[in-house]
């Protein structure tokens, strides 16, 4: 699908969308709980639809109410799955499911989207080895067979903090106790602060004992339990960008004590419109695109902790360049840097393209505000954020569409 965005200001008070990453973490704790959970909250993106779709697979049972879901949880520890768990394009979905997959010592399969196949997952092809458990890959598909023991893992902490929080969804469930030690530098703290609160939500310890290890006691039970999903600071920030580029936009429904990382993208913002700042994302590098994009309408900027990024739905640091340049921004990119040079900002003289990478697309259609022009690919929104364009549109921003 084509999208054009017209130039203009948008003005108005919108609601923060619910955070896609707790909605994963909270909807794996209800499975994984005995008796019936409630989440209020839950999006219709594609990617915690792959959520639901596993946990059905699982056999945990659930039913959908507008943005409310009743989960019916299983003891993970007897799971036998008969058809592949469907990730799409999910990978915390593919994470997060791959050692729960591991408990009950049963073969199981995980499959995805061949782009998903292509994402770093040696954490746990490395971690299942050394333990002598069973992982291979054919296709676009796992295949993994446990059971997961309990003991010390050793983790890196620079590739994804989803490999972290797979195995503290899965160790608490383990016969004996477990540690998780990190190796530094650990990056996306915060998303594991995230995941150790969800597992407190359902009445499961694990804890914190130094900067770099965690310690997860066994033989724990999940519990049932109602909670709702809180507003998503990576989102809202696409949303919080208008107000920066000319409109006035309030965003509600933030959790000022949250955990989450993006959280600080106020800060960045008023250093990118007061200056030219260095930043480093490593703790959250989901605002790369949307932080770049500010900083070509502004005043430029130099990004450190950008490795991750190549990663991502798509590489996100190449993509974000090529993209910019057509508004005659000038884009270096370097192995963990990226930097922005504003040098003769303007209206794209061609289509954009959207890499098949739903913060991309939001991060241009933001910028597109200042200058008009067109997204190609602009579906991709679906991943984390399907209301996108209408939330927008909401605000003043014209948008055509073109299938």
């Amino acid at each position: 699908m084509q999208v054009s965005i017209l130039k203009s200001r948008a003005e108005g008070s919108v609601n923060a969308p619910p955070s896609k990453s707790m909605a994963h973490r909270l909807l794996i704790c209800a499975a994984l709980s005995e008796g019936e959970s409630v989440i209020h909250g839950i999006s219709q993106c594609e990617d915690v639809a792959a959520t639901l779709d596993c946990i059905r697979v699982l056999g945990a049972r659930w039913e959908r109410k507008g943005e409310t879901v009743r989960v019916c949880g299983i003891d993970a520890r007897k799971i036998a799955p008969t058809d592949p768990l469907p990730c799409r394009e999910s990978g915390s979905t593919l994470r997060f499911f791959l050692p729960i997959t591991l408990l009950s010592g049963n073969p199981a399969r995980l499959s995805g989207a061949a782009s998903l196949m292509q994402r770093p997952m040696s954490v746990y092809a490395d971690l299942c080895r050394e333990r002598g458990l069973e992982y291979r890959v054919e296709g676009n598909s796992i295949d993994v067979r446990g059971p997961l023991p309990a003991g010390e893992y050793r983790v890196v902490g620079n590739v994804s903090s989803q490999f972290i929080s797979g195995l503290l969804f899965a160790l608490p469930l383990a016969k004996g106790d477990s540690v998780i030690r990190i190796t530094p530098p650990v990056e996306s703290r915060s998303y594991l602060n995230l995941t150790v609160d969800a597992l407190h939500e359902f009445g499961v310890v694990a804890e914190w004992s130094d900067e770099h290890t965690l310690r997860i006691p066994g033989g724990q039970s999940y519990r049932a339990h109602e909670t709702a999903v809180e507003g998503d600071y990576s989102n809202a920030a696409f949303l919080d960008a208008l107000g920066m580029l000319g409109g006035s936009v309030e965003v509600t429904g933030l959790r000022a004590d949250s955990l989450q990382g993006d959280r600080i993208y106020r800060h960045y913002f008023n250093l990118l419109c007061q200056g030219t700042p260095t930043i480093h994302i490593g703790d959250c590098p989901d605002l790369g695109p949307i932080l770049f994009s500010i900083a070509a309408a502004k005043n430029g900027g130099i990004f450190n902790g950008t490795r991750r990024l190549r990663i991502k739905e798509s590489d996100r640091a190449a993509a974000m360049a090529d993209e910019l340049k057509k508004f005659g921004t000038a884009v270096t990119v370097h192995e963990d840097t990226v930097v922005v040079y504003p040098v003769d900002f303007h209206a794209p003289d061609t289509c954009l393209q959207g890499h098949n990478d739903h913060r991309i697309i939001m991060a241009l259609s933001v910028l597109l505000t200042l200058t008009g022009g067109s997204i190609e690919g602009a579906e991709a929104v679906d991943k984390s954020f399907p209301e996108f364009f209408q939330t927008v549109e909401k605000l003043g921003v014209e948008v055509r569409y073109d299938a």
